[in-house]
């Protein structure tokens, strides 16, 4: 049977606000001895304070939503750099006495619903459009604060938190032509003229720009961030663009795919072809050859998320100009001048 608050109070030969009291630090108007009989006698009878009972009384439900998009009704859009974000978020929740739900999002209408329908005291958003995130108008993102991760939507109703996606993209690139690499393919998925992918171009034509070199020297190839296309683009990647000598692509799991791929067609990394990552994920240490790639901060970027959404939740800020963090590349073993390593 459950312990209560009035149980402790009856065994305690004390009022159940004084219990209360004793539970939540409130200890001003307690005397010394009746603060340890009733903390000995919580811990004896093992009393767990109701989490809703808590929320009720203080208004707040404790909880945290994790917005992400669904493929479809069985499928999130887990890549390794989500999860990690995942991870980091909840670990981050759990520090500042919050709870984590995930819920994936199929459809742009599910994030009112998802909004209303849980109590949440915030939500963040994660991999949306830009699109879907300007479409939150007053009654859905207005009620609730909301914080986006990479996404360089300017909804006023929202607060941001990202990455230099284009100096990320400007170091791969000046990398790669620093090496002597002047036929760079760019590998990521299609974009329009805001976001990630978008800024990561942008920096990847600079560095061409840095260099008095044009950007058409290099070329786009328009695929999906999935290790599959990546091995399919490796396999071809020759065939389509004869005298490529290098690959930037916009995430590890795509840079890894490729390298398999060129492995299946016979051409070594670095020695034929060298392939450039962003995000520094954890496999990217491990893979042969050991990728160079843009490293996030992927900690900072979580935890900040966190901090930015309870300052709102807490009345202490309202959303304002995202937050951009450093980038840095890590060269390891995936690049080399062209036609050999040294």
């Amino acid at each position: 049977m459950r312990v209560t608050l009035k149980d402790i109070a009856e065994e305690a030969g004390v009022s159940i606000m004084t219990v209360s009291n004793v539970i939540n630090g409130r200890h001003a108007r307690v005397s010394a001895d009746t603060v340890e009989r009733v903390r000995r006698i919580v811990a004896a009878r093992g009393y767990v304070p109701s989490a809703s009972a808590r929320s009720l009384a203080a208004r707040t439900s404790r909880l945290i939503g994790l917005l992400v998009p669904a493929a479809d009704e069985d499928s999130l859009a887990i890549s390794p750099h989500n999860t990690a974000i995942f991870g980091q978020i909840e670990r981050r929740l759990r520090r500042r006495g919050y709870h984590l739900l995930l819920r994936g999002i199929s459809d742009t209408a599910e994030v009112t619903e998802a909004l209303r329908s849980w109590s949440l005291d915030g939500a963040v958003l994660l991999g949306f459009l830009d699109e879907e995130v300007d479409r939150l108008g007053p009654a859905v993102a207005g009620s609730i604060p909301l914080v986006t991760i990479d996404s360089y939507s300017t909804n006023p109703l929202t607060t941001g938190v990202r990455s230099d996606d284009f100096t990320g993209a400007r170091l791969a690139t000046a990398h790669l032509l620093g090496l002597g690499h002047r036929r760079i393919v760019f590998a990521g998925p299609g974009f329009t003229d805001v976001g990630v992918v978008h800024e990561r171009f942008l920096g990847f034509r600079r560095a061409f720009e840095d260099f008095d070199m044009s950007c058409e020297d290099g070329a786009v190839e328009a695929v999906n961030t999935t290790h599959e296309e990546g091995v399919a683009l490796g396999r071809r990647l020759l065939a389509d663009h004869p005298g490529a000598t290098a690959v930037f692509a916009t995430a590890d799991i795509l840079a890894i795919g490729i390298i398999e791929g060129l492995a299946g067609a016979g051409v070594p990394v670095p020695a034929g072809v060298s392939v450039v990552g962003f995000d520094d994920i954890d496999l990217s240490a491990y893979v042969t050859p050991k990728l160079t790639t843009v490293a996030q901060d992927i900690v900072g970027k979580a935890t900040s998320a966190v901090d930015r959404l309870l300052d709102v939740a807490g009345g202490g800020r309202r959303p304002g100009s995202p937050l951009v963090l450093d980038v840095h590349l890590v060269e390891r073993d995936s690049t080399a001048p062209p036609g050999g390593v040294g």
